[in-house]
């Protein structure tokens, strides 16, 4: 299962990510986590310590590991390797908890531009190697929108979840990120609501991403906001939102396995 999980930031995708990753370890997976997201915070809602978070280097910024492996340093225009070796990076990079590898990838400083430089083409061979050519469980927790998904890799993706929360403008860039992946060849484009008060914020959601497949929704939780400011796992920390992650998982599931 290879599933990338995006939407504007504040509406709680990193902690769908998380939850989802414990969820397939718990069924004895082996997990990636990959934070593609450059606002990086995966590893705290995975329940990694502060002082472990800190000590984990972004790939992007690992300057002799891009130069050693594409052939030119970081930022240079000159030649380089366009298809750099990458699959020993999960495991000589991942940091291990709970049957969990998280990745890192942080920013390139020309991601956004679409620029072809070194430590770009790391990143997204990197991120094709995960989602095309490996065994394991890949959740991907990306930012707003979805400039590390290239055609190649798009089309690999099992299931694509824009996390939205009750308002105009998280329902419109949910719209957004659907016509995009769906011009990547995404097939399976899931909708996740936030932060749900009661009725009237699920009937505007319903109403606001119209014939979007809504694969669930996840109630606003004091709890999660407990785990966020603990720095701990919020799988730790709410049974009831974890609940309604497996049944957001087996929503998914039901309509991948059906196709």
């Amino acid at each position: 299962m290879k599933i990338a999980v995006t939407g504007k930031g504040g509406v709680g995708k990193t902690t769908l990510s998380s939850i989802l990753s414990y969820l397939f370890a718990a069924e004895g997976n082996k997990v990636i986590a990959v934070d593609a997201d450059p606002d990086a915070n995966l590893a705290s809602a995975l329940g990694v310590s502060r002082e472990a978070a800190d000590k984990i280097r972004p790939i992007a910024d690992m300057n002799e590991l891009i130069e050693e492996r594409t052939g030119a340093k970081p930022g240079s225009a000159g030649i380089y390797k366009l298809n750099p070796k990458v699959d020993d990076l999960p495991e000589g990079l991942g940091y291990r908890i709970d049957g969990i590898t998280l990745l890192v990838m942080g920013k390139s400083k020309a991601a956004s531009s679409g620029c072809y430089c070194p430590e770009n083409v790391l990143l997204r061979r990197l991120l094709k190697h995960l989602v095309v050519e490996r065994n394991e469980v890949v959740i991907v927790d990306m930012e707003a929108g979805i400039e590390h998904l290239t055609r190649g890799t798009a089309d690999s993706v099992d299931a694509f979840i824009v996390v939205i929360e009750p308002g105009q403008r998280s329902i419109q860039t949910a719209g957004v990120v659907q016509d995009m992946a769906k011009g990547l060849g995404v097939k399976n484009v899931f909708v996740v609501a936030n932060k749900i008060r009661g009725n009237e914020d699920l009937a505007f959601v319903k109403k606001g991403i119209g014939s979007m497949d809504l694969a669930g929704y996840i109630s606003f939780s004091h709890a999660i906001m407990e785990a966020d400011i603990k720095g701990d796992s919020p799988f730790k920390f709410s049974p009831q939102t974890v609940e309604e992650v497996k049944s957001i998982k087996a929503a998914i599931e039901k309509v991948l396995h059906a196709g």
